[in-house]
């Protein structure tokens, strides 16, 4: 797990257009840490994952392993995603309802 999130934590820093410097310097980190981490070469700290991704301006959250593929769904949808099929009876996507133009700042919106 720590491989797949140092990756993915690599991917975003690349997609950012940081350097490895770029990113310990933000996380206050040195860049070694950054390159041994990305290279696998470092069994990292849960607080140093942390602060690369808030580096990032992402938030490292953990998820039940029986709701990762519908939590995966569900960001990869822009929250789109619902557990039910689309209906008359289902109810609107999060994203719609609050980007709807009736929802005004502070009010629950319609159902």
């Amino acid at each position: 797990m720590i491989i797949s999130l140092a990756a993915n934590l690599e991917a975003i820093r690349k997609a950012s257009g940081l350097t490895q410097s770029q990113l310990a310097e933000r996380a206050g980190l040195n860049r070694m840490t950054v390159q041994r981490l990305e290279s696998g070469a470092l069994d990292p700290r849960m607080s140093t994952l942390m602060e690369m991704a808030r580096a990032m301006g992402m938030e490292l959250m953990l998820v039940p392993q029986s709701l990762r593929q519908e939590v995966h769904g569900f960001i990869q949808s822009g929250g789109k995603l619902l557990g039910q099929p689309t209906g008359v009876d289902a109810p609107a996507s999060v994203v719609d309802m609050l980007t709807s133009s009736n929802v005004a700042v502070g009010q629950k919106p319609r159902s």
